[in-house]
């Protein structure tokens, strides 16, 4: 759930040591990260630790990846250990990882990520000659078993790296984790507690592997590193803790006014408490006011995953983003386009009506009930034609296959640049089937003005994707 987001952080001197910790309690299922940095006065290497606990009554999904990005040129030298390989490109294979090889960034082409199935060594790292720079890492096999090799490559898919980098420069990420690839997670209980060491060693010079040593730094009690806790200055979880304290309170506390419907500081799922704190403020508020609580009760029990009695809850609000709510479950969740347009077609605000997300699954809703819903779709479609939304563009070549019109649909697709995105296969699979119904043989071709990727599809990275 978090991609981009300020998290809590404390830093400390203790002893010869600096210690420096960040994290936070997530909002969807409100389980705890810590992770430490440290470095000891003499250390020529950093010590991370990370620290994961679930103070909740069900057990959630985890997993957790070190990654470390370097810049890359022709001759950056990849020093990993022999073992078998999950390939992960344009297909997935398994092969073995010949360690008595020179490997350089060179011998690759696209991207591709590598997993170690197993390994001689628990040590890698990648070294620049040319820049005279290296990182390596190193870990307890027991704890750290987890080893990943991500590239772009040399070549025309560099530029997917450029994304991400101030200078327009290709990089190399080398990864370590508590779990031997990405397409598995792992459970975290009720009141479990889960804590891994690993080092990064930073170098003038390139190393051996079979010469690193697993370092072993006094480090303060796990159960002296900070967890931390909701934050009252994360903006849209503030309202949200000021209510529970408000609860917590009882009687004598005011009861905060709800955050404004616009705003869209969603309550967290996380947040246990609010399963009691909202109806209690929606049954000591004005009516108005207890719409909205309401409304708000609905969206965390939706965050809950207790969709029956989200529905429940929110077919009695009186406004309209309750309406996109219901939709939206009745569409991804229930799996019932009827029900979702049924509702959608109760709203009442134009602004929400042809807002470009609502369009967008309105339209995904009349394409699943079938031939008949074209004109209704061109019909929304058409009102934000001149928009540049990458969502109602999709949206409308969708809709032009649908009526035959595939060479329109084809000039729109292939006219559009579109935004780089990882592991998502719409645009490019419309565009095959486009070629097909125009008798075009595109199986050799790979439009890279449409943005998505070659890579298989693997792993865990798009969970919440409704597509």
């Amino acid at each position: 759930p978090t991609q981009i987001e300020p998290v809590q952080y404390q830093a400390k001197e203790i002893g010869n040591r600096l210690y420096f910790w960040c994290g936070e309690k997530e909002i969807r299922c409100g389980m705890q990260w810590t992770l430490e940095f440290s470095l000891g006065e003499d250390d020529n290497y950093l010590t991370q630790r990370a620290s994961f606990y679930n103070p909740s009554q069900k057990s959630h999904a985890w997993m957790s990846w070190s990654n470390a990005a370097l810049p890359v040129r022709e001759d950056s030298e990849l020093h990993f250990p022999g073992g078998n390989i999950l390939y992960h490109g344009s297909e997935m294979k398994e092969f073995y990882w010949d360690d008595k090889k020179k490997h350089y960034i060179r011998d690759f082409d696209s991207m591709a990520g590598f997993f170690w199935n197993d390994a001689t060594e628990n040590a890698f790292g990648v070294f620049t000659p040319s820049l005279g720079t290296g990182l390596y890492h190193i870990a307890d096999e027991k704890d750290v078993p987890g080893i990943k090799l991500w590239t772009y490559g040399i070549g025309s898919e560099e530029i997917w790296s450029y994304n991400t980098t101030i200078r327009n420069e290709s990089y190399v990420e080398i990864q370590a984790g508590p779990i031997k690839d990405q397409s598995i997670k792992d459970e975290l209980h009720p009141g479990q507690h889960k804590t891994y060491c690993e080092y990064w060693i930073p170098t003038t010079k390139a190393l051996e592997l079979s010469e690193l040593v697993l370092p072993n730094p006094e480090l303060i009690p796990l159960e002296e590193m900070p967890r931390f806790d909701w934050t009252a200055t994360r903006e849209k979880v503030k309202p949200w803790v000021e209510l529970v304290d408000a609860f917590n309170r009882g009687a004598t506390a005011k009861i905060p006014n709800p955050p404004e419907l616009h705003v869209n500081a969603w309550p967290p799922s996380g947040m246990a408490e609010l399963g009691e704190a909202i109806p209690w403020a929606a049954k000591n508020v004005s009516v108005e006011l207890a719409d909205t609580w309401e409304y708000y009760l609905g969206l965390w029990l939706a965050g809950c995953d207790r969709f029956d009695e989200a529905l429940e809850v929110l077919a009695d609000v009186e406004n309209d983003f309750a309406r996109l709510i219901e939709a939206r479950i009745y569409l991804a969740e229930k799996n019932q386009p009827e029900e979702c347009i049924s509702v959608l077609s109760r709203m009442q605000n134009l602004t929400l009506m042809t807002h470009p997300q609502v369009v967008i699954e309105k339209d995904k809703a009349l394409e699943r009930l079938g031939k008949e819903t074209l004109v209704e779709r061109a019909f929304w479609l058409d009102k934000l034609s001149a928009l540049k939304d990458e969502g109602i563009i999709e949206r409308r070549c969708q809709l032009l296959f649908d009526q035959g019109k595939f060479q329109d649909a084809k000039e729109m697709l292939e006219a559009t640049n579109f935004t780089l995105v990882h592991q998502r296969y719409f645009r490019t699979e419309l565009w095959m089937r486009i070629n097909k119904k125009l008798g075009v043989d595109a199986d050799k071709n790979f439009l890279e003005s449409l943005g998505e990727d070659r890579l298989a599809k693997f792993g865990q990275y798009r969970v919440y994707d409704s597509e």
